[in-house]
């Protein structure tokens, strides 16, 4: 069965739009990502998402503290790799880290590690959580090169890309090309001992192609299910969501 994780910073930003110059008063106010997380699990998610970044700008420290200590279901905490962060997920102790590059100026996070060109502060930084009993996934575009660094570093999963195919939707052959790009990818990670999993900018509408990638243990997705939570409830989109995963087949497609 292919699993979902959700992404609850949308549900911090919009806390954040109104209330991040009183940090005394979050305890306070909403929305909670806290809160929208156990509406999640009781919709049926898999597991929970939130990026503690560097500049706070939505997810705070507080919601990691509490995220631990509330939900039920597995806590991805994705993060750069730096000290401050990794120090706070040592004390937190996620069920798993995905490591993602960031930059201060960007939106969202707009591509993937350079695992190879960053391999022993990479190395270490796995080493690490791993002794912490941490899990740790790196979020990497659909570049075989990459799989192989990444196992070489020691991470037990990757996490798939999926912007560009996402952005390429509607353009049939741009679409295609980028969802080959995919398949090779999850294949060359399968056969270098990860575990896959994908994400960034999915849908209901795109996740149906998303079902021809093999190896797929989990999909990532925030940004569409906030979205849609804003017209019929966040249970219901979350349903949604799984309804259109339902019926994944994780091995090798004809």
């Amino acid at each position: 069965m292919l699993k979902l994780g959700v992404n609850i910073d949308h549900v911090a930003t919009v806390r954040q739009a109104r209330y991040r110059s009183n940090p005394d008063s979050r305890r306070r106010v909403e929305p909670d990502p806290v809160e929208a997380a156990l509406l999640c699990e009781r919709a049926g998610c898999h597991g929970i998402t939130a990026h503690l970044r560097e500049d706070r700008r939505h997810i705070i420290d507080e919601d990691i503290v509490r995220l631990r200590q509330a939900i039920t279901t597995r806590l991805n905490f994705e993060m750069a790799n730096s000290e401050e962060i990794i120090a706070i997920a040592l004390r937190v102790r996620p069920d798993i880290v995905c490591l993602v590059p960031e930059h201060r100026q960007e939106v969202t996070t707009e591509g993937g590690l350079d695992v190879a060109g960053h391999s022993a502060s990479l190395r270490e930084t796995v080493r690490r959580l791993n002794g912490a009993g941490i899990l740790v996934s790196l979020f990497v575009d659909p570049e075989p090169a990459q799989m192989e660094a990444a196992a070489t570093v020691g991470a037990q999963f990757v996490e798939l890309h999926t912007g560009r195919y996402a952005d390429h939707f509607h353009l049939k052959r741009e679409r295609n090309d980028e969802l080959q790009r995919l398949i090779a990818a999850a294949e060359a990670a399968r056969s270098a001992g990860l575990q896959v999993n994908a994400g960034h900018g999915l849908t209901v509408e795109n996740v149906a192609l998303i079902h021809l990638v093999p190896h797929l243990e989990e999909l990532n997705i925030g940004h569409s299910l906030i979205s849609r939570a804003i017209f019929v409830g966040l249970e219901t989109a979350i349903r949604e969501m799984l309804g259109a995963m339902a019926g994944y087949a994780a091995g090798p497609k004809a």
